[in-house]
């Protein structure tokens, strides 16, 4: 028994120390950025026309931006689940209105400066759909027949969602790293390796949080990127930086809560195989061979699913995004939106 006793403790001090200690660690030239941007002011990162539109009781905070050129399209994102509008990285954006597109981000409900819902239970929960009616209220309030919708991750499965109830409002889709049916049994699923391995890596991250300050929370996510095998450059640490203390020093803070409620949604939405294969909207799928959380079948059934659907299949890339090779992808991205727009 005393043995035994022995061992415990000495596990427990183990993961204690793995805790404290542990994890990636942080480059010194890394670690300046972290320091230069926490030590500066930080940039209006809103530079649009920004506003709230109503989705039935539920507030959306928008931001609507246009092209330095002639609009050739609009492109409405929709972001991945508990994400806000802020977590589009400034050279996506920047990239699409240098290409002529009117760029609409919203906060999706309980992010950001959007309405958290009240009284929330599982058992009657928002839907997918009711995310999907939300991106309507947005185009509705800022007189947006159509638009190019951009959905990663869960923001893919709500453009879906948007296409099948709306498909006269819906010009394109592009589908990035997402399912047609998270609850489809023939497609392959979050493996318990894969999540047992990411709270071993997540651990030692907790401590950054648990110490606070505005360099700890910009640091904890620095790491989480080294954790999972992105090399993220000086200038990336000084844009999420940015993002990161604007959130705290501007807006609400990111909702934890919110992944939940989207998680709930996610898992309580109705097969939409049938539908997809009946949907004449141009689509395209970018999915990376590496996803952990949707595997790459998922994508490649969603392009062999809706008819005429182009599939863009990124080697060596996870769940993460932005991905490596972002520039091929916004050349992949706005080829099609340019191809479309042109046909319309």
């Amino acid at each position: 028994m005393a043995t035994f006793g022995i061992v415990v403790a000495i596990g427990v001090a183990a993961l204690i120390a793995y805790a404290s200690f542990g994890g990636p660690r942080i480059p010194p030239g890394l670690r300046r950025a972290i320091d230069d941007v926490v030590a500066s002011e930080v940039p209006e990162l809103v530079e649009g026309e920004a506003g709230y539109a109503s989705s039935g009781t539920v507030r959306l905070w928008y931001e609507d931006r246009r092209p330095p050129t002639p609009e050739v399209g609009t492109v409405l994102l929709l972001t991945s689940m508990g994400g806000d509008a802020l977590m589009w990285p400034r050279a996506f954006l920047e990239r699409l209105l240098g290409d002529g597109f009117r760029v609409v981000r919203f906060d999706q409900r309980e992010t950001g400066l959007s309405d958290r819902v009240e009284g929330w239970r599982r058992t009657c929960a928002y839907t997918v759909g009711d995310l999907a009616e939300d991106a309507v209220a947005v185009l509705d309030h800022l007189e947006i027949d159509r638009a190019h919708v951009c959905g990663l991750s869960l923001g893919g499965m709500v453009g879906q969602e948007l296409a099948i109830r709306h498909p006269d409002r819906v010009a394109s889709l592009v589908l990035m790293s997402t399912s047609p049916d998270v609850t489809d049994t023939s497609l392959p699923t979050l493996s318990t390796r894969y999540v047992l391995t990411s709270a071993w890596k997540g651990l030692p991250l907790i401590r950054y949080r648990i110490a606070g300050g505005e360099a700890n929370l910009v640091a904890e996510r620095v790491a989480k990127m080294l954790a999972f095998g992105l090399r993220p450059s000086a200038e990336d640490v000084r844009d999420l930086g940015q993002v990161v203390l604007y959130d705290l020093r501007k807006r609400r803070g990111i909702n934890l809560v919110a992944a939940y409620h989207h998680q709930v949604a996610a898992a309580a939405s109705a097969p939409r195989g049938a539908a997809l294969a009946n949907l004449h909207v141009p689509t395209l799928v970018v999915h990376g061979d590496a996803d952990p959380i949707f595997p790459i079948e998922h994508g490649q059934r969603l392009a062999s699913t809706i008819p005429g659907a182009r599939g863009r299949w990124l080697e060596g890339a996870g769940h993460g995004f932005p991905y490596p090779d972002l520039d091929g992808v916004m050349d992949t991205i706005t080829e099609h939106l340019r191809r479309v727009a042109c046909a319309i």
